[in-house]
């Protein structure tokens, strides 16, 4: 069974940083692809930035700038460095995980990030 905790949200002012980890456990490959995905009240979730590794990143345009994300050590460790934050970036931040291989998606929990202005 694969499970990802993320940690690291919380309340914010704008201009501030948070930085969000996630660890995955369990059984996968170590050919994955990593990801933030955040969802706001009402809205559809949407994706913030992937990770293949270290030079291999995608980020939202929204993003672009600001969010920074990174492989950790280990095969199932992903960081989202968030700077600049805005009231637009309050959501809550889930971890992905999918599997090349098995061709399936993993998610987290989520991690609430509220910026206030």
């Amino acid at each position: 069974q694969v499970q990802l905790v993320e940690s690291g949200g919380g309340l914010v002012q704008a201009g501030g940083s948070l930085r969000l980890s996630c660890v995955a456990s369990g059984g996968f490959s170590s050919a994955n692809v990593m990801g933030w995905y955040r969802q706001a009240p009402g809205k559809q979730r949407e994706l913030v930035a992937g990770i293949i590794s270290g030079e291999r990143t995608n980020y939202a345009d929204f993003v672009k700038g600001r969010f920074t994300i990174s492989r950790g050590n280990g095969k199932g460790t992903v960081y989202l460095e968030m700077n600049n934050l805005k009231p637009e970036d309050t959501a809550v931040y889930y971890c992905n995980l999918y599997d090349v291989p098995e061709v399936r998606h993993y998610w987290g929990q989520g991690t609430q990030v509220t910026v206030s202005s």
